[in-house]
């Protein structure tokens, strides 16, 4: 048992640094404006954020409730 909550601190650890890392993207694209940033990918993601946000809104009651399930996943790990 101890095994599997080890396992899910370093999961929860990892989504932590996921999410940190995705607002550092929008933040770097908000400050720079779509400018090269040296050490940043060439990843968009603002874009990559909108195109889940609007493949979620195109499928209905489908999509709205996978917006509550990712909801509900940030909402406990912020």
């Amino acid at each position: 048992m101890e095994f599997l909550n080890k396992m899910g601190d370093w999961i929860k650890s990892l989504t932590e640094i996921g999410i940190s890392i995705i607002a550092l993207g929008v933040v770097f694209e908000i400050l720079f404006k779509g400018a090269e940033i040296p050490f940043w990918p060439e990843v968009s993601v603002v874009d990559n954020i909108m195109g889940i946000l609007g493949s979620l809104s195109n499928e209905g009651l489908l999509g709205l409730v996978g917006a509550g399930v990712i909801y509900h996943i940030l909402k406990k790990k912020v």
